[in-house]
């Protein structure tokens, strides 16, 4: 597949294939999916001048599903030219790695960590600075890959290899979430995590392939040992 980094999980594949973002059927058209499956957690806000940290935004596909719902959108990745695409749909771009955020202690109601926890080197830490930014009372938005025999199977043996599905070379199987440690973690900073599987709709894919459909829907599924969400409410 065209744009393949060098390397596992090489930051610098989102500068390169920028021009494939906003492509309903390009390289990251999963991505789409998921945002939506994603801005589906998240509730109408509750309060004027309410305010939703995306980590890792990307060119900001989280911003269609977020309309009408009240949050500015602030945007937080390390991406320029994702940046400059995620500023052109609405969202206060901010360059900075989540695993030391460039914004203030409790500044946000909601926090989405929407497929980046898979590429970080430091579980923990990410998780520490997306609690440190809620809020109390404040709702973190989770989704992520298992780190399973099965999910490395799945998403990266077999999807890095199918057309339009993932990039090749996108993941690092070593970085994969572990879900024990992330409920762990995320309680130490007072969020109990709820967990939920989720796959595509494999008869909204075939339709999608054919061209006979636009997009594709997450559903839920038994097992969080693939692709799953999560979310749940700093302590307050």
């Amino acid at each position: 597949m065209s744009g393949s980094p060098e390397t596992p999980n090489d930051p610098a594949l989102y500068d390169r294939l920028a021009g494939e973002w906003w492509r309903p059927r390009g390289v990251f058209a999963m991505l789409h999916w998921l945002a939506a499956a994603r801005g589906g957690l998240v509730p109408a806000a509750q309060r004027e001048g309410a305010v939703l940290v995306d980590l890792g935004c990307g060119a900001g596909l989280l911003a269609p599903h977020l309309e009408g719902k009240g949050y500015t959108h602030v945007g937080v990745d390390l991406s320029r030219e994702s940046l400059k695409l995620a500023a052109a749909h609405g969202v206060l771009a901010v360059r900075g790695s989540v695993l030391a955020v460039p914004l203030p202690d409790a500044c946000a109601d909601v926090v989405a960590a929407g497929e980046i926890l898979e590429h970080v080197t430091d579980l923990p830490r990410a998780v520490a600075e997306a609690c440190r930014l809620l809020r109390p009372g404040g709702l973190l938005v989770i989704d992520t890959l298992a780190a399973t025999a099965l999910c490395r199977f799945l998403a990266i043996d077999v999807a890095e290899r199918l057309p339009r599905v993932a990039v090749r070379g996108v993941h690092d199987r070593a970085l994969l979430v572990d879900r024990a440690v992330l409920v762990k973690e995320c309680a130490k900073h007072g969020v109990a995590l709820e967990l939920q599987g989720i796959r595509p709709s494999l008869w909204d894919f075939a339709l999608w392939l054919a061209r006979r459909r636009d997009t594709v829907r997450m559903v839920p599924v038994a097992t969080t040992a693939v692709l799953f969400q999560a979310r749940g409410r700093r302590a307050g």
